[in-house]
C-alpha cells in the first residue's frame, strides 16, 4: 500500500507512515493481536482517485483513532470476546463519545497516561 504523509506518535512528527489501531486480547496465559484497522487521514478519504489507486474501497470513512477503536471493540464484544476491562493509552480514553460508549455497555475500562 502507499505510504500516507501523516503525524506519527511514534516519530513525534508528519511522517510518510501506515497509522494502524490495534486491538490486542491479552489474560494470564499471554496476547494476541485479533483487529486492526488502518487509520487514514481526512485528506486520503476526500479524494477518491487517490484511494482507488491505492486499493481502498469506496466503503470506507473518514474515521479518528478513537471511532477506529470502537469499532473493533464492538465488534470483539458482540462476538462475546470475554473481557473484564478495556485499556488505552490517553487519546482514547480523551475521547468521551468512546467513554461513554464503554460505560453504556458497562464495560469497564482504565486509560494509560
Amino acid at each position: 500500500m502507499t505510504q500516507l504523509a501523516q503525524y506519527s506518535g511514534t516519530a513525534g512528527r508528519i511522517e510518510n507512515s501506515q497509522i494502524g489501531v490495534f486491538l490486542c486480547y491479552a489474560g494470564h496465559g499471554g496476547s494476541a493481536f485479533i483487529d486492526r484497522e488502518l487509520c487514514l487521514p481526512q485528506s486520503w478519504i476526500d479524494d477518491p482517485s487517490r484511494c482507488k489507486a491505492a486499493g481502498i474501497p469506496d466503503t470506507i470513512k473518514f474515521a479518528t483513532k478513537p471511532q477506529l477503536a470502537r469499532q473493533m471493540l464492538e465488534r470483539a464484544l458482540d462476538a462475546s470476546v470475554p473481557c473484564g476491562w478495556v485499556t488505552g493509552e490517553e487519546v482514547y480514553g480523551g475521547d468521551w463519545p468512546l467513554r461513554l460508549w464503554l460505560e453504556s455497555r458497562e464495560q469497564p475500562y482504565h486509560i494509560l497516561d
